[in-house]
């Protein structure tokens, strides 16, 4: 079968964080906004929507106090989920260099922008 939807799922919190990601990213990836924390049916949907139970997922989440809450939730309802982070020096996703971020993607066996592997972008 053959399917347009990428076999793999970045879970962030928020526009700007995918934003960020989209930016420095060169894989073939579905980036899904959470916009903030999940309440049960959001989360059911999500889960529904974007077969999650079925595709290679990660969370990449902001370093604060929300966005450990929702790593801590999404953990538990997704143990099969890998876990990309950012330094709590930078805080946010969307604050994070982008040589950082592209470093953390690559790590995870992401393609990124090698440009954006070079610290002076």
């Amino acid at each position: 079968m053959i399917t347009t939807e990428s076999e793999k799922i970045i879970i962030v919190e928020g526009l700007t964080d995918k934003r960020q990601v989209q930016k420095v990213i060169n894989d073939d990836v579905t980036i899904v906004c959470t916009n903030g924390t999940l309440g049960v049916e959001r989360f059911d949907e999500m889960l529904e929507m974007y077969h999650l139970d079925d595709r290679d997922v990660f969370i990449l989440v902001d370093e604060d106090h929300s966005g450990v809450k929702l790593r801590k939730q999404l953990a538990r309802e997704l143990p099969h989920a890998d876990h990309i982070y950012v330094s709590s020096e930078y805080r946010e996703v969307a604050t994070t260099p982008e040589h950082i971020l592209a470093t953390a993607l690559v790590g995870k066996h992401f393609s990124v922008n090698p440009n954006f592997l070079l610290k002076d972008v």
